[in-house]
């Protein structure tokens, strides 16, 4: 069992909820935390921009971050949407097993 964090950020509410309800039906993650009103500044097409966005982070197994990527980027507005996984090196025994027994 390898868990992961998976960091990604989505346009607004609407769409944030909208991922994360298809990729919990999918059983391809254990849950789903959405953060409103995240400022985002980034570098896009040469130029420097801001926006205001909808933070998602959720609670996955490192085996099933392919078909969400893939997923995220059928159902995600932007070109190029921000998708990473980050390990969880350590964390409680008993919520950890449940992620693995959460997800497909």
């Amino acid at each position: 069992m390898e868990p992961v964090l998976i960091y990604v950020t989505a346009a607004n509410r609407a769409e944030a909820e909208k991922i994360a309800r298809v990729l919990l039906e999918e059983r391809l993650i254990a849950c789903s935390n959405l953060v409103d009103h995240v400022q985002s500044c980034f570098w896009w097409q040469e130029n420097l921009d801001r926006a205001s966005e909808v933070l998602c982070i959720f609670k996955s197994l490192r085996k099933n971050f392919s078909a969400i990527n893939k997923r995220i980027k059928e159902l995600h507005s932007y070109e190029t949407p921000c998708v990473v996984a980050l390990p969880i090196i350590d964390g409680n025994p008993d919520f950890l097993e449940w992620i693995s027994a959460s997800c497909g």
